[in-house]
């Protein structure tokens, strides 16, 4: 569960975030909301990557202002170019960077690289070069890289922006079929269609909060 309590965030002279209070339980939450308007911001809040000027965060209990190392532990996070995320010369090399801290014996990493290629079809790649992938691909092998972790709360900001509509799909697919919390920042509202809850930012409030259906249509009577 992610607890947010008056939720201010302020850089330099412009408020981020103004009074943002929400618990989030939901499987797939989705935030929504035009650039500027803070969703980003609140994804970082999650796993201690932003903090609050004001108010608190707690994620599974945990306060981020006092526990980040510990809630980032639990909670992956999903860049929105992959690139940024991928530092290793291939494929599974990249995987198996992110089981460094665990200190797994060889073979147990080896077992955990190939089994999440596996299941995100990654593992005829899995000696070839990273950032010689396809975008797709790329947004797949970072999602390995993160889950390989087996975070309880995975957040995604914006994971198709850079995609085809082939590639965006497969995200989306992966998105569907996840077992973790998903928190989903996006403008592709396609995406949201059948996520249990989506939030509507505006100038760092939240202005609308409920199911898809209703919460992208205010969203998109307020772009209008």
């Amino acid at each position: 569960m992610i607890e947010l309590s008056d939720v201010h965030v302020r850089l330099g002279e412009r408020d981020v975030l103004r009074g943002i209070t929400a618990t989030l339980a939901e499987r797939r939450i989705g935030v929504v909301g035009a650039n500027g308007s803070g969703k980003s911001t609140l994804a970082r809040l999650i796993n201690g990557l932003a903090l609050p000027t004001s108010g608190r965060v707690t994620v599974q209990g945990l306060d981020t202002r006092r526990d980040a190392a510990a809630i980032r532990r639990g909670v992956g996070f999903l860049f929105t170019d992959p690139d940024a995320q991928i530092v290793m010369p291939t494929v599974a090399e990249d995987v198996a960077f992110s089981l460094r801290r665990k200190r797994l014996p060889g073979e147990e990493v080896a077992r955990r690289v190939r089994s999440v290629l596996t299941r995100y079809g990654l593992d005829g790649h899995a000696d070839h070069p990273a950032h010689h992938l396809s975008g797709g691909q790329k947004q797949l092998l970072a999602l390995c890289s993160v889950l390989v972790l087996e975070p309880e709360i995975l957040v995604m900001d914006e994971p198709t922006t850079l995609l085809d509509l082939r590639h965006s799909r497969q995200v989306a697919a992966a998105v569907r079929d996840l077992p973790q919390q998903v928190v989903v920042v996006t403008h592709d509202l396609g995406l949201l269609a059948d996520f249990d809850r989506v939030l509507v930012l505006d100038q760092g409030r939240v202005v609308a909060d409920g199911e898809p259906g209703p919460t992208v249509e205010h969203y998109r009577k307020l772009m209008a």
